[in-house]
């Protein structure tokens, strides 16, 4: 408990036990006969507490819990009249005081509250049952160890206690659900996971993950997981990229659920900009400026630490693991992107060699065997070394696209024409740069995601296929998605994950590890 443990000074007086069953006699007489039962428990409570202040408590009695209302022994209902309404409930007995039991100090402020409306939460009500000090006490010190608290949450939540009735905005939820969670307040800590699940964006996805995370809202934080995911490569921005911490921008990038734009390139990308904010939280400028003020900074050091790769310093050690995820045989295998990987030094060369051998071994098997692809695959052989790349459609209209650095035997067209996707072998087309295999038929593993999202970032449509593997002829299509039935919007995200890199024996040259 966060209370002081000491009796203040200025405690108010008790009143004599003649003087309350007076005055609840009085209430019982004047109140309706709805109420009277309610009074009559208040009188029982008086006297048994006086009774047990006459008798005063055995040794075998002290330490345990006494019986009594979940208010406590001191708890009395404050009336309420038939006109009242949630608002005048907490006009009148928190902003007022009247009829208070209990007195709470804190943010400052002295607050005459109630134990019996207080103890509809259930820190109250554990405080005022007799097992904590703070139960034969009428001034109470508040603590609030939680830094997410402030005075505004916290008179909202007593007010929710009071009514039963509460407003929450986005800007208040996280001090709100901090507050509940310090209070057990288990329905406001639900209205506050409405709230966070319905206000998901790109200023708030960060602040709700982490809270979410705190406080043990696991659906919101699996939906905030997700948003980040379908658009941490559409939706940044620099207090986005700023917000994301090693632990969450590692897991982010693990995983073969990250919608990637365009190839796995853009992800390194992604990562070189969001170091240099890590490392340069005050630097502000335009999204455009912001790459080339990452490879300005990286080139400094690279130049004052005579080519020491970044994350081999003391200031780069605390990213080498967010860039250990990063998928890197499909990196170097366009050769622009191999230079860029070369020039920015920030990747250790003890890391890449492995993967260049790798590389090179699994294109001459690609180019100089007869194996087919892979025959069989599980799901948990391709997460974490799927090859990650995707397509924006603007429009809905017929357009077809390959990927860089998709060239392992395969000159694969993708195609848009009237709400189906098709890919296609076109043994015509060369632009991949690394030849196009004379086997007559090539296999690999794929999933296809298509994603629509609204202004917010929030799927509206979703189309995921499971892990299939791809068997085309030359020339050969075939049709992966039908969306002629579906209300899609656009823009339109293609989504795909592949792996094809054969092993000695036709098997995938990777082992399985999750993401």
């Amino acid at each position: 408990m966060w209370f002081s443990r000491n009796v203040p000074a200025e405690r108010p007086a008790e009143r004599n036990v003649e003087e309350r069953n007076v005055e609840a006699q009085a209430a019982e007489a004047a109140a309706p006969q709805a109420d009277v039962e309610a009074e009559a428990q208040v009188v029982q409570e008086v006297q048994d507490e006086q009774e047990g202040e006459v008798a005063g408590p055995s040794s075998a009695e002290v330490g345990h819990k006494r019986k009594g209302s979940p208010g406590g022994p001191q708890a009395k209902v404050p009336r309420r009249s038939a006109e009242d309404r949630p608002i005048s409930i907490y006009e009148s007995h928190i902003l007022r005081g009247e009829d208070s039991d209990v007195m709470i100090r804190a943010f400052g402020e002295e607050l005459y509250l109630h134990k019996a409306y207080l103890c509809r939460s259930g820190y109250f009500a554990c405080m005022f049952s007799g097992i904590w000090r703070e139960a034969a006490m009428d001034i109470i010190e508040m603590q609030m160890p939680d830094k997410n608290i402030d005075r505004d949450a916290f008179h909202e939540a007593l007010g929710y206690l009071y009514s039963n009735s509460i407003s929450i905005s986005s800007y208040q939820v996280v001090s709100i659900l901090a507050t509940a969670s310090m209070l057990q307040m288990d329905e406001l800590i639900e209205q506050c996971g409405v709230v966070m699940t319905a206000s998901v964006s790109i200023e708030t996805v960060c602040s709700y993950y982490y809270s979410a995370e705190n406080y043990g809202l696991q659906h919101v934080r699996s939906i905030c997981r997700q948003w980040l995911f379908d658009n941490l490569m559409i939706k940044q921005s620099d207090q986005l990229l700023l917000d994301i911490s090693v632990d969450l921008m590692r897991e982010l990038i693990a995983s073969s659920d990250l919608l990637v734009i365009e190839v796995e390139m853009d992800v390194y990308t992604t990562l070189k900009k969001w170091m240099f904010l890590q490392l340069e939280p005050t630097w502000s400028g335009s999204q455009s400026a912001l790459l080339a003020a990452a490879d300005s900074f990286f080139a400094r050091h690279k130049s004052d630490s005579d080519g020491t790769p970044f994350l081999e310093t003391d200031q780069g050690r605390a990213f080498a693991s967010v860039f250990r995820q990063l998928r890197l045989p499909y990196i170097i295998c366009d050769l622009p992107s191999a230079r860029i990987i070369d020039q920015d030094a920030l990747i250790p060369a003890t890391w890449l060699t492995p993967v260049y051998k790798e590389q090179w071994l699994a294109l001459l098997r690609a180019e100089q065997s007869r194996e087919l692809g892979p025959m069989n695959i599980n799901v948990s052989d391709v997460h974490g070394n799927s090859m990650r790349c995707g397509g924006q459609l603007n429009t809905d209209e017929q357009c077809s696209w390959t990927w860089t650095g998709f060239n392992f035997g395969w000159d694969l067209v993708v195609s848009y024409t009237n709400k189906h996707i098709i890919f296609r072998r076109s043994a015509l087309n060369k632009s991949c740069g690394l030849g196009v295999s004379l086997l007559w038929q090539r296999k690999v593993a794929f999933r296809l995601r298509v994603i629509s999202l609204d202004e917010t970032g929030k799927t509206v449509f979703r189309r995921d296929t499971e892990y299939h593997v791809l068997s085309l002829r030359k020339d050969q299509e075939l049709e992966v998605v039908n969306l002629e039935n579906q209300d899609i919007t656009f823009p339109m995200y293609v989504a795909c994950n592949f792996l094809y890199l054969p092993g000695e024996s036709g098997h995938s040259g990777y082992s399985g590890k999750s993401s």
